[in-house]
This record gives C-alpha cells, sequence and structure tokens, in this order.
C-alpha cells in the first residue's frame, strides 16, 4: 500500500510538473504571437502617433486624437464606450469577457506653446505659439493601443478568457482626465492595470510620486478710482498679493517634501483701476494625500486672513486633486521581467547621431541613446504628479514602464521632446513598449495566481480602505468650449 501511495504521489508531482511546463510553453507562444503581431502591424501604430503628434490638442480638446484611436479599435473589434465619466474626450474600448479584465492606460493630450518640427535636431518652431507633444503622449496613446491589439489577436487566435480594456485618458497634463474618470467609477471592476510613459531609458519606475491639490482663489472686491476716490475700492489685487505673502511666509514651517507654487491669473484691468476681481492659481504636493490636504487647510487659512485684511470676500475652486501613486510591485516585477526577455530598443547610427546632435545644440555631452535595461530596484518619490495615482488607489497598477523615446538628458515638457516623439526615436520605443505591456498581459490572462497576488499587495498596501474621490461629488469636468 505504501509503495502504491508514493507512485500515485510520483505521478501527481509528474503531472503538475508537466502542466506547469505546458502552461509555461503556451505563454511563450502566445507573447512570441503578441511581438510578432505587432511587427507586421507596427506602421499601423506609427501612423497613429503621427496623427497625433500633428493633431497636438492640449486638455479636453483631444477630440481628433481620441476619436482616432477610438476608430482603429472599434474596426478591430473592440466595444468601444465614448464620453465616458461626462467627458467627450473619454473612451473604455474592451474586448472579451469574464476574469481577469486586465486595464491598459492611453493618454493623448498635448502642452500648449511647445510647437516644433519632428524629427530635427535643433529648435525649429512649427506653427508659432501652438501646442506641441512635450511629453509624448502622441506615443502614450499609440503605443498602448498597439498593446490591446495585440492582446486580442492572441486572444482570438488562442480562444483565450479574460478582458482587455483600453482606458483613453484625455488631460493628464492638468491631472483632471483619469480624476473625473476614477470619481464615476470608470476603473472599478478591474482586476490589475498596466501603464508606461515615454522616456530616456529602458525600465520600471516603482516608487511613487506627489499627491497634488489644483486649486484657484478668487478674490472680490470693490472697484473705484485708485487716484481720485481709493477710500472707496476694496483691492481684490491686494487679497491676491497678502495671500501670496503669507504662503511665502508659512513655506518655512511645512515639510521638506512640500512643494507650493502659483501663479497670478487675473489681476486687474488697469493701474488707476481697483481691481474688483483678482484670482491666483496654486498647486500644493506633498508625498502623501494627507499631507497635501494638512498644507491644503493652512494654505486656505492665508486666503482668509487676505480678504480680512483687505475687506474683500473670496471663493475657493478646486480644479482637481490627486493621491500619490501606489506602485504594485507584483506587476511591476512582470513587466520588467518582459522587458528584460525582450532586450533594449535598438537604435540605427542615424538615429544615435540625431541624439547626438541635439545633445550638442543643447550644450550637452553627445552620449546619444541608451542600449541598455535598467535594473529592478525600487525607486525614491518622485517630485512630480500624476493622475495615474488615483487609478493605482482603485485596483493594482503596475509601476511607470519606460521606454527610451529621446535622447538621454533632454529637458521634459520641452521641443525636445516634441521633436523626438514624431521621429523614428520615439516610434520604436513606443513600439517596444506595446510589445512588453502586451506580453505582460498575456501573463495575467493565462496565470489567476500572479493576479491574485497583484491583489493581496494591493489589499495590504490600502489596509482595505476605499479611494475616495478629492473632487466634489457634483462638480462637473472643466470641458471648454469647442472651437
Amino acid at each position: 500500500m505504501a509503495r502504491l501511495v508514493n507512485i500515485l504521489l510520483i505521478i501527481g508531482i509528474l503531472m503538475t510538473l508537466t502542466s506547469v511546463s505546458c502552461l509555461s510553453a503556451e505563454r511563450d507562444d502566445c507573447k512570441k504571437e503578441a511581438v510578432d503581431w505587432l511587427d507586421v502591424n507596427g506602421k499601423r501604430f506609427e501612423d497613429a502617433a503621427v496623427a497625433i503628434h500633428e493633431f497636438a490638442e492640449t486638455a479636453f480638446r483631444e477630440y481628433k486624437s481620441s476619436e482616432y484611436l477610438a476608430d482603429m479599435l472599434e474596426r478591430e473589434g473592440f466595444r468601444v464606450e465614448r464620453g465616458v465619466a461626462d467627458i467627450p474626450t473619454a473612451f473604455v474600448a474592451s474586448y472579451g469577457s469574464g476574469s481577469p479584465v486586465v486595464g491598459i492606460l492611453a493618454e493623448y493630450d498635448a502642452l500648449p506653446g511647445l510647437s516644433q518640427k519632428p524629427g530635427v535636431p535643433e529648435q525649429d518652431v512649427l506653427v508659432k505659439d501652438a501646442p506641441g507633444h512635450g511629453c509624448g503622449h502622441n506615443l502614450f496613446g499609440a503605443g498602448s493601443t498597439a498593446a490591446a491589439m495585440a492582446m486580442k489577436a492572441v486572444m482570438e487566435k488562442r480562444g483565450l478568457g479574460g478582458t482587455v480594456k483600453l482606458f483613453g485618458c484625455p488631460a493628464e497634463e492638468t491631472l483632471a482626465g483619469k480624476i473625473y474618470m476614477a470619481r464615476e467609477g470608470v476603473f472599478d471592476g478591474l482586476d490589475v492595470c498596466l501603464c508606461w510613459h515615454p522616456g530616456s531609458s529602458n525600465g520600471i519606475h516603482y516608487g511613487s510620486n506627489n499627491a497634488m491639490n489644483n486649486f484657484e482663489v478668487t478674490f472680490h472686491g470693490k472697484t473705484s478710482h485708485a487716484a481720485a476716490d481709493p477710500q472707496s475700492g476694496r483691492s481684490a489685487l491686494d487679497a491676491v498679493e497678502l495671500m501670496n505673502a503669507g504662503v511665502n511666509y508659512l513655506r518655512e514651517h511645512v515639510r521638506e517634501s512640500v512643494r507650493i507654487h502659483y501663479v497670478i491669473k487675473d489681476g486687474g484691468m488697469a493701474p488707476n483701476v481697483v481691481p474688483e476681481r483678482a484670482t491666483v492659481w496654486y498647486f500644493v504636493r506633498d508625498v502623501t494625500r494627507e499631507g497635501v490636504l494638512s498644507v491644503y487647510d493652512r494654505v486656505l487659512k492665508c486666503a482668509e486672513g487676505a480678504a480680512l485684511m483687505t475687506g474683500t470676500t473670496y471663493d475657493v475652486f478646486l480644479v482637481t486633486g490627486s493621491y500619490n501613486l501606489l506602485p504594485n510591485g507584483v506587476l511591476s516585477e512582470l513587466v520588467h521581467k518582459n522587458l528584460a526577455a525582450l532586450g533594449p530598443v535598438q537604435f540605427t547610427e542615424k538615429e544615435q547621431q540625431y541624439a547626438k546632435d541635439m545633445q550638442i545644440y543643447l550644450g550637452k555631452e553627445p552620449v546619444g541613446l541608451r542600449t541598455d535595461v535598467s535594473e529592478f530596484k525600487k525607486s525614491g518619490t518622485s517630485r512630480a504628479s500624476s493622475d495615474v495615482s488615483d487609478v493605482s488607489w482603485i485596483v493594482p497598477t503596475s509601476g511607470e514602464l519606460t521606454t527610451v523615446t529621446n535622447p538621454r538628458g533632454v529637458p521634459g515638457h520641452s521641443w525636445c521632446v516634441v521633436s523626438s516623439s514624431g521621429s523614428t526615436v520615439g516610434f520604436k520605443g513606443m513600439l517596444h513598449a506595446g510589445k512588453v505591456l502586451a506580453m505582460s498581459g498575456i501573463d495575467l490572462l493565462l496565470d489567476d495566481d500572479l493576479v491574485k497576488q497583484a491583489r493581496d499587495e494591493f489589499n495590504d498596501a490600502t489596509g482595505g480602505k476605499a479611494y475616495v474621490s478629492p473632487l466634489p461629488a457634483n462638480q462637473p469636468p472643466p470641458i471648454p468650449e469647442r472651437e
């Protein structure tokens, strides 16, 4: 009997090992098919990146860009829901059914005033004062779409279960799109979420970033002739300046991690007219949401004091608020493993020379484009903020994958990135990211245990607390009038 039990045990172990081996082989085959599919179909996504680069639409104005991507996905057989969360340029494209539900984030908004000819190594404005893709979001949107469509191709061929969802997210540069989408539950029901961003290295940012409140304070006073009747006036601009003075003294008494910046949006019409209205626009950042709220409260007390000193009133408009990023280690390591397996982006001598020429133009050392994969390790906290952060508090979300789409050492949000994002350097990095995301998505479709591990880590990190939107419940998205 003991011998029979041992034999059955050995058979069971062998069957398990065989099953694991078969699963591993299937995953490798499926991932190779996704990569091969993108090699064959890559031109479609390059065309998308070029089109969105030319559209160069800023926050909540991305009508052509979002329509281009949504149409692509719809033609490919995705179910597309447009205008989600009452945002005309937001959409969700879905393929498949059941669990796991794998989300992929896409962005496509440009930045104002950064128009630049693509693929040239020196500053050369295309249209004066027009927008440009100074953060590479034309690549972001097209690359994420490439990943979703590659996953769909493999799912269809192999009969794989599960669902892939591509989220068309506008207005990231103003930290608004995903915040409003999150408030309306657009990301609910996801099991896991993947994201990437154009950059100058191949790796994973497995770290956090700053939470933020983006808000305007408008003071209301009383107009009068500044010379003939100053005693009758109550200057809203005086209130703005006193508030700013108070905040600048406050800087001495906040944590080193806090960042506060502002601009005066409206300071009056003429020096000889006491301004009856003035607006100051603030960002307050810290490493946690709680830290932001603490400093935000103190900044508003400065506004209250300024109003008392000047005999004015004021109101506050919270444009948007965001959490700090909560990167999921299980998902981050998975994405990095697929990046390492695929290897770094490969560039031609001509592409390397383009990068060196740009670096020389900027007065930097001509070191060209990176051709390595960074080590996987816990990253520090970025001083920037992103609306991806709010998604990461709703669903397990990978750290940000970056692939090389622009030269080392060039400033972000600059003409340099606009040029690179419309070049073959940008297109190569974009397709590379699409491959890595597709490979990672297939891993998750085929391995329920990975999904469970990611969820368990998420539950531990959040302590089971539900996401609470920073936004007022009834505040509509700040959609500008369509031109």
